[in-house]
């Protein structure tokens, strides 16, 4: 048995409450995942990555060329089964990464998900949706206006693909979306910088006539942030224009999500009664103080963390608490040179942030930090497996402590359930 399996056994000993899938997904979005040439070739048909906002890559797009190119057209996501440990079925988002120990490969017909020589699963591919194959006007693809993610139940909207933290100084410095920008427009790729109202409108009106059996079924409307104006509009005012567009058109078809700034409370009340914005995500990113500075420069400059933890307690107000979720990037808290050492200190650090939020009515949600290398602290290993399995135990710790449900918009929870694809936070609460 290898290392990494060993560590994979030896933490659901540790901690039974932690289902081994979610160890496994934490594991393999954490060091990302690599294809054979055969496991790409045999399966026509599948939802390719998108790049829908950030890379979500361990390698950039040159390095994969480099290596044969077949990872270009990798899928969205996975969903491994079964094994000799009858894994319950399970949704992850692809990180590509073609050193990692863990390797898609294609074994007497059967895709599977192999470390380092050991079979641990069945892998599927998200199939192409129905929708994805219809021509815009505009001579778009639906794939490029309005990408589908968690198996379909989510269209992810970024709207605006840049964002007007500026370099090293401004930045939040795990996040490479200006980066990824770049290197996509550099690929020669189709990557629209500000999407065009109507192209969304057009992409949704045949994503709602072709999708019949409604397997779509929220929103999220995002892109960065605007420090001074985007098209004549302020913030609120360019995001506000999408949403209002959209429900105006499509009514409550969709849970509409907005993952935007910490904005004051009269600009959330016109999120909600002007656009129809459903559910809130001011995302807060890491916990301590003193980390939010070094790693969010811009998010402190311009509005400050005091400021966008009250505002973030003060907008439930407006969407009421269930519907306020705030997400911070689960590891970032050991990222070097800033973070903290252990896994336990980091995560005692973060559920300090999960105790203030949850004892006010508010769940925050995890995306698991991968370092993307055109970030600017992205040439660094990812942090420890413990670390998120002991944030996973802790998460759901302090989720029954408060006795708060899981959140709307993201599906049902709960093990073999759970579509959420970013990290296993869904796939560890109990199922309703």
């Amino acid at each position: 048995m290898n290392l990494h399996v060993k560590e994979i056994d030896r933490l659901s000993q540790s901690y039974p409450e932690v289902p081994v899938e979610a160890i496994l997904k934490q594991d393999l979005l954490r060091l990302g995942v690599g294809f054979s040439v055969d496991s790409l070739r045999i399966a026509t048909g599948f939802k390719p990555k998108d790049y829908f906002i950030f890379s979500f890559d361990l390698a950039t797009l040159s390095e994969l060329k480099d290596q044969g190119g077949h990872m270009l057209h990798a899928p969205e996501e996975i969903r491994f089964f079964g094994g000799t440990r009858k894994l319950a079925s399970t949704v992850v988002n692809v990180r590509l990464n073609p050193k990692s120990p863990y390797q898609i490969e294609l074994l007497e017909g059967v895709l599977s998900v192999v470390c380092e020589g050991e079979v641990l699963a069945e892998v599927s591919y998200h199939p192409v949706p129905p929708f994805y194959a219809s021509p815009l006007e505009s001579g778009k693809k639906i794939s490029e206006i309005a990408p589908v993610l968690e198996w379909g139940y989510l269209i992810y909207l970024t709207v605006y693909r840049l964002c007007q933290y500026w370099g090293k100084d401004e930045e939040c410095q795990f996040c490479d979306i200006n980066e990824n920008y770049r290197q996509q427009k550099q690929a020669g790729r189709d990557y629209t910088g500000v999407k065009n109202k109507l192209d969304i409108l057009a992409a949704l009106e045949i994503i709602n006539r072709l999708d019949t059996e409604q397997v779509t079924q929220a929103i999220t409307l995002t892109g960065g942030s605007i420090t001074t104006q985007l098209n004549g509009q302020k913030e609120i005012d360019f995001y506000l224009g999408y949403a209002r567009s959209i429900h105006d058109t499509f009514g409550d078809r969709w849970i509409l999500k907005a993952v935007v700034e910490a904005f004051e409370l009269s600009e959330c009340r016109r999120l909600k009664e002007e656009g129809g914005v459903q559910i809130y995500h001011p995302n807060y990113e890491v916990w301590d103080e003193a980390l939010f500075k070094q790693l969010c420069p811009g998010k402190e400059r311009f509005v400050g963390y005091q400021t966008w933890m009250d505002r973030i307690v003060d907008s439930a107000e407006i969407f009421g608490p269930e519907s306020v979720i705030p997400n911070f990037v689960g590891g970032v808290e050991m990222a070097k040179p800033y973070g903290f050492k252990t896994p336990k200190e980091a995560v005692d650090s973060t559920v300090k942030g999960l105790e203030y939020f949850m004892s006010r009515g508010i769940l925050p949600r995890f995306t698991t930090w991968c370092p993307e290398p055109l970030s600017f602290i992205g040439k660094q290993e990812a942090p420890p497996l413990e670390y998120f399995v002991l944030l996973l135990h802790r998460y759901k710790e302090t989720v029954n402590k408060y006795g708060i449900k899981a959140p709307p918009g993201y599906g049902k929870p709960g093990l073999g359930q759970a579509v959420f694809s970013v990290s296993a936070f869904m796939d560890v609460l109990d199922p309703e």
